[in-house]
C-alpha cells in the first residue's frame, strides 16, 4: 500500500516538475501572412498570367465553337422540315462537343491552378522552414491562426525579401 503510494506522489511530482522543466525554456515564435506573401511573391503573379493566358485560349475556342452552332441554326432556318431535322442532329452533335469542350477545359484549368499553387506553397514553406532553422525560431505560425501577434514578431518581410 505504500508502495503504490509513493509511486502516485513521484508521478504527481514528475507530472509537476516536467513541465516546468520544460517551459523554463525560452521559446522563440514568430508569424508569417502566408496570404500576403503568397500574393505579392513573383512566382505567383506569373502563374496567374499564364493561367489568364491559356484562360483566354480557351475561351477564344469555346467562341469559335459557339459561332459554329449558331451559323448552323441560321442555316437550319431556311432548310425543308426533313433537312431541318438533319441539321438539328448535327447542331445537337456540335453542343455536346462544346459542353465536353467546357468541361474538360475547367477541370484542366483548376487541375493546373492547383498543382501551381501547391508548387509555389512548397516554395514557401521551404523558405520558412529554412529561415526558422538558421534564425533558431521554435515555432513559426501563420497569422490566419493568430488573434494577436506582435509588429516584431511578424517576420513576413523577412520571408518576402528571402523568396525575391
Amino acid at each position: 500500500m505504500k508502495r503504490i503510494a509513493l509511486a502516485v506522489a513521484v508521478i504527481f511530482a514528475a507530472g509537476i516538475l516536467i513541465p516546468q522543466c520544460l517551459l523554463a525554456k525560452e521559446l522563440k515564435v514568430g508569424y508569417v501572412d502566408l496570404a500576403k506573401v503568397f500574393d505579392e511573391y513573383s512566382k505567383t503573379k506569373e502563374a496567374d498570367k499564364a493561367l489568364e493566358e491559356k484562360g483566354k485560349a480557351k475561351e477564344a475556342e469555346r467562341t469559335k465553337m459557339i459561332d459554329a452552332v449558331r451559323k448552323l441554326k441560321d442555316e437550319q432556318a431556311l432548310l425543308s422540315d426533313k433537312a431541318k431535322a438533319e441539321k438539328q442532329l448535327v447542331i445537337d452533335e456540335k453542343v455536346k462537343e462544346l459542353q465536353a469542350f467546357d468541361l474538360m477545359t475547367r477541370e484542366e484549368l483548376v487541375k493546373q491552378r492547383n498543382e501551381t499553387i501547391g508548387g509555389i506553397l512548397k516554395d514557401i514553406e521551404k523558405v520558412v522552414t529554412d529561415y526558422s532553422q538558421a534564425q533558431g525560431y521554435d515555432f513559426i505560425l501563420n497569422s490566419r491562426m493568430l488573434l494577436y501577434g506582435k509588429e516584431e514578431t511578424d517576420l513576413t518581410p523577412e520571408i518576402m525579401k528571402k523568396l525575391k
